[in-house]
């Protein structure tokens, strides 16, 4: 009786089934999705191997199974043959390069320039500067320093040591022209160049030193010797006007002019004579206007 009353009991078999057959179905979506993202992404990588794309500043050389083809891709997206097309991408914007070459001036001084120099490769000439020298790299080890050294060297040795220093604007339009010329031919473009610093050794340096100080005394020995002329100038001409004012005062003084001058000069009071012991023996002023009266009176 106890064991019809009791609930029946779940098989523990069934139970057991239930849980991996849920497992199964979880791992199975999983593999699926991840097949579904790699599969998506093997056709992205198919799709985007038919197409390539030139970024701004860029030109895209496109060569057929290695061969260099003749026009050139500009910015933008380009369609291509997977595998049998390939694409070599070359900047056209400016770049800068600096160098450090040295040279001889024309009276034999060593000259050091560092030179900065910006330049682009001929945008519709991508694909020949490609085919016929590489890449920026290449256009630069094999090209500009080998460039830069031999116009340096022969413009340089034109001028003097004194002349690279004082004519520094000119030497720098030289080296403009040189080197434009020798890069032309390439494909190459020199839009400025600047040369940064020139140095020389310092055994020259010290000489040139000691040029410009002896040239500051010289000048400072010449200028004081000017002034002891120009001094000694002034004195010569100013006795010669003592002299001269002199002469006229001799030839031109006569008693008439002395009486004159006195007349002028004469303040009004006239002398009186003191005798040796301090007495007044004779006051002329006294004198004459006690004649004055006398002549005043009637007679």
């Amino acid at each position: 009786m106890t064991d019809l009353l009791e609930p029946p009991k779940k098989p523990e078999a069934a139970v057991l089934n239930i849980s991996p057959v849920k497992g199964n179905l979880k791992s199975h979506k999983d593999v699926y999705a991840a097949a579904k993202v790699f599969l998506l992404l093997l056709l992205l990588a198919l799709l985007s191997s038919f197409f390539v794309i030139v970024n701004a500043g860029e030109r895209g050389v496109l060569m057929t199974f290695g061969e260099v083809q003749a026009s050139v891709l500009g910015e933008g997206i380009h369609p291509i043959i997977p595998l049998a097309q390939t694409v070599q991408k070359l900047s056209v914007r400016v770049q800068s390069h600096q160098i450090t070459a040295e040279a001889s001036s024309k009276d034999l001084q060593d000259v050091y320039t560092d030179v900065a120099l910006n330049w682009h490769l001929a945008p519709e000439k991508a694909n020949v500067i490609f085919q016929r020298i590489g890449d920026e790299r290449a256009i630069v080890e094999s090209i500009i320093n080998p460039a830069v050294e031999e116009v340096l060297k022969a413009v340089m040795a034109m001028y003097t040591a004194e002349e690279i220093i004082t004519k520094r604007g000119e030497v720098k339009t030289a080296v403009d022209r040189a080197l434009t010329e020798r890069l032309t031919p390439y494909n190459l473009a020199v839009d400025d160049i600047s040369l940064v610093h020139v140095h020389f050794t310092k055994r020259f340096s010290d000489a040139v030193e000691a040029k410009q100080v002896a040239e500051q005394e010289a000048k400072r020995a010449e200028f004081v010797a000017l002034k002891a002329v120009k001094e000694a100038e002034a004195r010569v001409h100013l006795a010669r006007g003592d002299a001269e004012a002199q002469r006229l005062l001799r030839e031109n003084l006569t008693p008439e002019l002395l009486q004159r001058q006195a007349i002028e000069k004469w303040n009004g009071n006239l002398p009186f004579i003191i005798g040796s012991d301090g007495t007044k023996v004779l006051d002329l002023k006294q004198l004459i206007e006690t004649s004055r009266i006398l002549n005043a009176q009637p007679k």
